[in-house]
């Protein structure tokens, strides 16, 4: 992503975090420049025309100059915590924050803006599903994925998190490999290290 110099509507959408919609929608009002490929109607933004874009409209612009995906791991038990911190470390593809509590998670998701919610569903003031059920009601938050990991087994309450929102669910204990490999596919990366 970082030698890119232009982008596609949809590659601007996953950097800024929006939707396409709403960079087509920039883009036919002027306030996102770029030009059109001749004969067609392809639409495509210079880098520094999106780098603009982003400053002008308060967009945090390091995922367009770090190449990385952002991940926040939320769960209260904070030797996991740290377990799946190191495994994003070692793949070396990710900018990690983590929080320990709902409260916390809510705050950083609107604050950081990750791409990525490893959500703990069993938190001590909130539960995973009302997470998934808040993320879900903003907008802006449209492209963040969430992967919820909890040691409860009952399949409904796993289907009740994906209905509240959640992209994904991992059964605790797992394999760190395995939880880095799952977020990977989550946000369309190519995993760094061979697991």
């Amino acid at each position: 992503m970082t030698t890119k110099t232009v982008f596609t509507t949809g590659e601007a959408a996953k950097i800024c975090k929006v939707s396409q919609q709403t960079i087509i929608r920039c883009f036919d009002n002027g306030s996102l420049r770029g030009f059109r490929v001749p004969g067609s109607k392809f639409r495509r933004i210079p880098r520094d025309h999106l780098f603009s874009f982003m400053k002008e409209n308060g967009i945090p612009t390091d995922a367009l100059e770090s190449g990385k995906k952002k991940v926040l791991v939320v769960d209260d038990d904070q030797d996991l915590v740290d377990l799946i911190c190191d495994g994003f470390k070692r793949d070396g593809n990710f900018e990690i924050r983590t929080a320990n509590n709902g409260f916390d998670a809510g705050m950083q998701v609107r604050e950081f803006r990750p791409d990525l919610v490893v959500l703990d569903v069993m938190l001590p003031d909130i539960n995973g599903k009302e997470v998934c059920q808040r993320v879900r009601s903003d907008s802006a938050l449209d492209m963040v994925k969430i992967l919820c990991i909890s040691g409860m087994v009952e399949q409904d309450k796993v289907e009740e998190l994906k209905v509240a929102g959640a992209n994904d669910f991992m059964q605790k204990p797992f394999a760190i490999d395995d939880l880095v490999n799952r977020a990977c596919e989550l946000v369309d990366l190519e995993r760094n290290v061979s697991s």
